[in-house]
């Protein structure tokens, strides 16, 4: 057994599951060898072939683990790979309060219980111009509360190019009916005026609902009714209007090479009474959903008893007031990760990817590559990038499966038969991981049966 866990690779296992399970698995192995060499008659199997049969048993396991990735696709917000990296200060904020206690629902000046959501209500506010603010744990529950809280056994009224389906296939339609609220087209895929807002609202109307396009985008012969056209309608009414913007940008995105991206600030100048967004795109925080809007709206939804089933966890408000300090901090947004990449530059980028590629040798180039926001925010926007492309006589997916399974793990994508490492998204003090899981990578390729997992 010393022997066995003494292998650096089973020894990167028990770091990871536990000696426990190791020495659990390294027993069923060995108890299967000795029964196959008893019927067989034959000796006991060379022990580099238990060592492989081990990782075999392990490496499923290994797959199922929550544990970090290199994310050189291009993609910065990649919500298969966890959307925004958090800021340091908002890691050690979220660890500052997890691992012990903290004043997470009682307020310290009067000695009684107090409110975990005003914790950073007031810095959403001060970000947004808006008079209240609630979070939740992501931008579908906003969105879900909101509607249960005005709308459940009424109308919402929503622009037939809004009815939107986000990842995972969830459809807006979809939302709005497990909602307990009934759904009113308005206008065509294309067109959609202000005018036909105004016929479909009716003594069963609660709400307004205008969403984010996300991940496309509708050109060519179309109309659309002005944002603030459409909160002047619902103040004439009497019906609240909800903005659904999804990516939850605080900031003009202009100086980073991007196109304008509505911001939560404009939605609330525009006269919105509640605007959703998600803390784990634009805004580079943790997951979660945010609510902006006037106070009584906020009160409503404080009342719904559903929020109790929406709510956030210490942690993540830790992490979520950390992120939006640095907005008001001198040179605070280039510390939070997602606007560091967006700013590195293209020459900084490829001085990076040939330093990578001398290090690495005539298999390795320095390339030009296109990233990419993700997250559903400016989805045609390119961004100007550089990266690594890797050729592998053993073909590109055979070495892209090994660096998925490498250490660190990293993942890219496959262009004209070669692995493309983006660096936009790989963070400059990680290039030395990336070598030597490229290096480590291709040794696997050419000796398979002792290293590949």
């Amino acid at each position: 057994m010393h022997r066995f866990l003494s292998e650096p690779d089973v020894a990167a296992y028990a770091a990871q599951f536990g000696s426990t399970i190791v020495k659990a698995t390294v027993d069923d192995v060995l108890r299967e060898a000795r029964a196959g060499s008893a019927r067989n008659e034959s000796g006991p199997p060379p022990f580099d072939a238990l060592i492989a049969r081990v990782r075999v048993r392990l490496a499923p396991l290994a797959e199922e683990e929550l544990v970090p990735v290199l994310n050189a696709t291009g993609i910065l917000l990649h919500t298969n790979l966890g959307r925004a990296p958090l800021a340091a200060q908002a890691l050690e904020a979220a660890a500052a309060v997890a691992g012990g206690y903290s004043n997470l629902e009682f307020d310290l000046a009067a000695g009684t219980r107090g409110s975990r959501y005003a914790r950073v209500a007031p810095l959403v506010a001060a970000a947004t111009g808006a008079a209240g603010a609630l979070v939740v744990n992501n931008c579908a529950a906003a969105v879900l509360l909101v509607l249960d809280t005005f709308a459940r056994g009424r109308e919402v009224v929503v622009a037939r190019s809004g009815l939107i389906e986000i990842g995972g296939g969830f459809r807006l339609p979809e939302v709005l009916a497990r909602s307990g609220a009934t759904l009113v087209e308005v206008g065509t895929a294309n067109k959609v005026y202000l005018r036909d807002f105004e016929r479909a609202l009716g003594p069963r109307t609660a709400l307004i609902l205008r969403t984010h396009a996300s991940n496309f985008r509708l050109e060519g012969f179309t109309a659309d009714v002005a944002p603030a056209a459409l909160a002047q309608l619902g103040k004439r009414a009497g019906v609240p209007v909800l903005e659904d913007l999804g990516s939850g940008a605080l900031i003009a995105l202009e100086a980073f090479g991007l196109p304008h991206e509505r911001t939560v600030g404009e939605a609330v100048a525009d006269g919105m009474d509640l605007v959703a967004f998600s803390g784990d795109k634009l805004l580079g925080g943790p997951q979660a959903g945010i609510i902006a809007g006037n106070a009584s709206a906020i009160a409503r939804l404080r009342a719904n008893p559903l929020l109790r089933a929406l709510r956030v966890d210490k942690a993540t408000l830790a992490a979520l007031g950390a992120t939006l300090r640095l907005y008001r901090e001198p040179g605070g947004l280039q510390k939070i990760p997602l606007y560091a990449m967006l700013g590195a530059t293209a020459a900084e980028l490829e001085a990076r990817a040939r330093a990578l590629a001398a290090a690495l040798g005539p298999a390795a180039r320095a390339c030009r590559t296109e990233a990419y926001a993700g997250g559903g925010s400016a989805p045609l926007a390119k961004l100007p990038s550089w990266g690594i492309a890797l050729a592998d006589s053993h073909g590109a997916d055979r070495l892209a499966a090994l660096l998925r399974r490498g250490r660190p793990r990293t993942i890219g994508r496959i262009e004209e038969g070669e692995v493309v490492l983006d660096l936009r998204a790989v963070p400059a003090n990680s290039d030395l991981e990336l070598r030597d899981a490229i290096l480590a990578a291709r040794a696997a390729a050419d000796a398979p049966s002792m290293l590949e997992r």
